[in-house]
């Protein structure tokens, strides 16, 4: 976890769970991430059980030049990669895990910026699953809004149970990425089948698809 806003997302998200696995989504005030709401978005299960956007935040509608609500989440990437983020976010859907996806973001004249998305859940019963994420560019280059965004490729994802997190409250760095343990066992049921999944002390990152243009 790398930016600001991934950064501040997690730790509100996680001061709010206060030990459970999600905290309600009716615990979440806009107020207290007015800062982050350009960047902000809100996954929700359609009637066919696929991720759709629910709201998205200005910005983030900017970079991808529509609007992002009712839209196909994992139609975000390239078709072979999208099974992979269905089942990653039916992960945090159903067991409360949380999803991290550096990417590459292609628009429509082919220029690549990084991106940054946070995907974490919260608790709304099986009538109503939600999670609420953060996808935000690594810097903002002059065309970001302009070129909109038609493409993405992974470079690596990070796949955490925060049930087993175990950074103390008073270990937590000011700014910095949370020190997360992932649940091996989800992980591994997860990426079953999908590439190599490389441990990076005490991270299991993916390598995701990305081709060299």
């Amino acid at each position: 976890m790398k930016l600001a806003g991934s950064i501040a997302l997690f730790h509100y998200w996680n001061r709010l769970r206060d030990g459970r696995s999600a905290p309600k989504r009716t615990e979440i005030e806009p107020a207290d991430i007015k800062k982050l709401l350009a960047d902000t978005f809100i996954l929700e299960k359609d009637s066919r059980g696929e991720a759709v956007f629910r709201l998205a935040g200005t910005r983030l509608c900017a970079a991808y030049g529509r609007e992002l609500k009712g839209f196909s989440f994992p139609s975000l990437w390239r078709a072979k990669d999208q099974p992979l983020i269905s089942r990653l976010v039916d992960g945090v859907f159903q067991k409360h895990t949380v999803m991290l996806v550096a990417y590459q973001a292609i628009s429509r004249s082919g220029r690549k910026v990084p991106f940054e998305l946070l995907a974490l859940p919260l608790e709304g019963g099986a009538e109503s699953q939600r999670c609420l994420g953060v996808a935000a560019p690594a810097h903002k280059p002059f065309w970001l809004g302009a070129d909109p965004v038609v493409d993405a490729t992974i470079d690596n994802m990070r796949i955490v149970d925060p049930k087993t997190e175990q950074i103390a409250r008073s270990e937590r760095p000011a700014i910095g990425a949370p020190s997360l343990a992932p649940n091996d066992l989800d992980a591994a049921s997860t990426l079953a089948g999908y590439g190599k999944a490389r441990r990076i002390r005490h991270l299991l990152v993916l390598d995701g698809g990305r081709e060299d243009e």
